[in-house]
């Protein structure tokens, strides 16, 4: 008697990242292009908070928040999120 597995079903990978900045819906938040799939996020004053990068990952497209370091001078991953808002957020309460 033989017992076959059954297969997982395939997951959905997209295929390109994004070239449009996503929508946030946080009042004063501005998203500027800064390189493909990379936007710096502005605030109300118009003062960089950070950079928001979106990241190809098996399960679909996860946004990075990221935040210039001076000491470094380099970009840090603070966190990869599901949704553009939630890594905006991190930016923004993470000051």
């Amino acid at each position: 008697m033989t017992a076959t597995i059954p297969t997982a079903p395939a997951r959905r990978h997209p295929e390109r990242l994004p070239r449009v900045a996503p929508t946030i819906a946080v009042t004063g938040i501005r998203l500027v292009p800064a390189g493909p799939a990379l936007w710096r996020v502005l605030d109300h004053s118009g003062r960089a908070i950070g950079h928001l990068q979106a990241v190809l990952k098996t399960e679909g497209i996860a946004w990075r928040a990221r935040r210039f370091h001076r000491v470094s001078r380099d970009l840090r991953d603070l966190g990869d999120f599901w949704s553009p808002g939630d890594a905006v957020d991190c930016l923004r309460f993470a000051r």
